[in-house]
Formats: structure tokens, C-alpha cells, sequence
């Protein structure tokens, strides 16, 4: 069962996430202690869905959501941290943190998991997007299917605040 609200995020899973130009390994600890954090899940990067919604959404939503109390916002996949860092770039999304799961670590243990060998991609991150303060998940949306972006996407989640 995924994870729910009023969990704890696992705190020891590693993802990884580019500092200094160089992958750097992170945990989820890392990433949320002591913060609010809005952390969203994407198939994969340039993807259309992920590429012409959802990513957006948060770019567009960014300074609302700051406004809101969020420290950090993070988007997560599977993806390699290199594609990640590229895709952030080509989107203007500098700052929201790319999260690379590419071991799928951090979507096994929340459960968000995606069977996309049917369009040759192999597991993936379901898309989701989640409120967390101080590693609590206090808030989040996991969409019913893999090309929608409604429940998780930045108005929604922004609304949740």
C-alpha cells in the first residue's frame, strides 16, 4: 500500500541529487528534516505528461508555493540525475531540486511504483505529489493513471497548504 498521510517518510533511502557539478547521494532524511517540502513524482523526464504538465505546473507555481511555507520543492524519477539536471535546465525549473531514483530505492519503500514495460520503460515512478514537514507526509496525491496530471499537479497540491 502506498505511502499515506500522517507517515513518515523512510528517512534512509537514498536517491541522488547533483551539487558541485557531480552526483551526490541523499536520503530522504537529507532532503526533508526540518522543512516543508512538496515532493512530486514524474514517469520520466521529457516525457509528455511529465513534460508539458506536470513540470510546468510547479514552475508556474513556484513563488505561490514558497509563499505558502514550502522550503523546497523536489521532483522525483527514476530517471539518471544527468537527464534530470538537463530536463531541469531546458524547463527553467533551476530551482526545484531534481531527485534522481534511478535504483528505485526511494519509490519502492513508498510504494509508488509503475509497471511501464508495456511502453518499453520498464519500472517507473507512478505520478504523485506529496506535502511533507519535517519527514511527515501530511499530504498526498497519487494520479489513478500514468499519462494524467490532475490530483498532483501544483494548483492542487498548492491548494492543499
Amino acid at each position: 500500500m502506498p505511502i499515506a498521510a500522517g507517515a513518515k517518510l523512510p528517512a534512509d533511502v537514498t536517491g541522488f541529487v547533483m551539487e558541485n557539478e557531480k552526483p551526490t547521494p541523499k536520503t530522504l532524511g537529507d532532503l526533508t528534516a526540518g522543512k516543508t517540502v512538496v515532493m512530486f513524482g514524474v514517469p520520466g523526464a521529457f516525457t509528455p505528461t511529465c513534460d508539458q504538465e506536470h513540470l510546468p505546473s510547479y514552475v508556474q507555481e513556484l513563488a505561490n508555493l514558497h509563499a505558502k511555507g514550502v522550503d523546497q520543492v523536489i521532483c522525483m524519477s527514476m530517471n539518471d540525475i544527468f537527464v534530470l539536471q538537463e530536463w531541469n535546465k531546458v524547463s527553467g525549473a533551476a530551482s526545484i531540486l531534481m531527485l534522481s531514483d534511478g535504483n528505485g530505492e526511494i519509490t519502492n519503500a513508498l510504494d509508488l511504483a509503475l509497471d511501464g514495460t508495456g511502453f518499453g520503460l520498464g519500472q517507473r515512478t507512478t505520478r504523485f505529489a506529496l506535502i511533507a514537514e519535517d519527514g511527515t507526509v501530511s499530504a498526498i496525491e497519487v494520479e489513478a493513471k500514468a499519462g494524467e496530471c490532475s490530483v498532483s499537479a501544483a494548483p492542487n497540491i498548492l491548494s492543499r497548504l
